[in-house]
């Protein structure tokens, strides 16, 4: 008998499938939280599979677990456990957060080409600026993508759809992608939609031509403060940066300089380097800069509860029937490489 923990906001025809599934046994945590703190070990000691978006922080009472299903994309928060050497598997929800993040990619890269931030400004001083600052188009621009996960395959996909040139910078190169989950007819499954790809070593190249730059790498020990002066001093002065992956990739202070020295034209950040920003911190100061408050992913939308139950629903199915589970991380990310 395999004892399901759940401890996310329930989502009532994704229970039902996993309830239904015969030899489970599922136990719903009547207050779930996006945080990490002790739950109840005499409900969690037993269970085998665990749904959470923060294991819990009394862990190490769950002697049976064999498999965390996390409900973020993000799996930093399992660094430090020892899962692969424990012989945990673990898999997160990669794929529920593409379109919304990839749209917010787009909307950035618009709102800054044309300065919308300013027409707003003007339109509530009721001031009549027609100056072609505010006419630029995004069709024939640039934006590399660092990272070519289901972000950034369905943001190249969006981008190649506007007219855009498409350049990306990997570890290893674009390949196809399988075992990870997609909303049916998004990203670039194949890996056909970069006009360039980069590999690492050549980030100088990669970041010389840009009109706009996307992180789009997960947080690891290997990709904190990845970006810094080195990074933004090779873009061109007249290119952007977004940010819809996780605040301290790019360095805090470098790019504070990039804005107050004008090393780059602006920037978009929808992750940050404190939650909530504090109301005095330098960004928000900044006329060229867009602040979204970590809502890109939009978990709270009409959409992304049924894709996340869609994945642990299906995940359940292959446990049980022992096949190799979706969104799957490898030891190494485990670790945090």
């Amino acid at each position: 008998m395999h004892r399901i923990f759940i401890d996310v906001p329930i989502h009532g025809p994704g229970l039902a499938a996993v309830t239904g599934l015969p030899g489970t046994v599922v136990d719903a945590y009547e207050l779930p939280e996006e945080r990490s703190r002790d739950l109840p070990s005499e409900r969690i000691q037993d269970a085998d599979i665990l749904f959470c978006t923060y294991p819990p922080s009394n862990f190490d009472a769950m002697k049976n677990v064999r498999w965390i299903q996390l409900a973020s994309a993000g799996y930093s928060q399992l660094f430090g456990l020892d899962l692969a050497a424990r012989g945990i598997l673990a898999s997160n929800a990669r794929g529920c957060f593409d379109v919304p993040i990839a749209e917010w990619n787009l909307a950035m890269m618009v709102n800054l080409a044309r300065n919308l931030r300013q027409m707003i400004r003007n339109q509530e001083g009721a001031v009549w600026d027609r100056r072609a600052v505010f006419q630029t188009e995004i069709r024939g621009m640039t934006v590399g993508i660092w990272g070519y996960g289901g972000i950034g395959r369905e943001t190249a996909r969006l981008a190649r759809a506007l007219g855009m040139r498409v350049h990306v910078l990997t570890r290893r190169g674009v390949t196809p992608r399988h075992g990870v989950y997609a909303v049916s007819g998004s990203g670039d499954p194949d890996g056909i939609w970069p006009h360039r790809v980069f590999r690492s070593g050549e980030e100088a190249d990669f970041l010389r031509e840009l009109d706009f730059l996307i992180v789009a790498t997960p947080l690891t020990r290997a990709t904190e403060g990845l970006i810094g002066e080195r990074e933004l001093r090779a873009l061109p002065r007249t290119a952007y940066v977004l940010n819809p992956a996780r605040g301290p990739i790019i360095q805090q202070a470098a790019l504070l300089r990039a804005l107050d020295e004008g090393w780059i034209a602006g920037a978009a950040l929808d992750t940050h380097y404190a939650y909530p920003l504090p109301p005095d911190h330098p960004l928000w100061r900044y006329a060229n800069v867009i602040l979204t408050p970590h809502i890109s992913g939009s978990s709270l939308s009409q959409h992304f509860a049924g894709r996340l139950w869609d994945i642990f629903a299906a995940n359940v199915k292959r446990f049980l029937g022992g096949e190799r589970l979706m969104n799957l991380l490898t030891a190494e990310q485990l670790a945090g490489g």
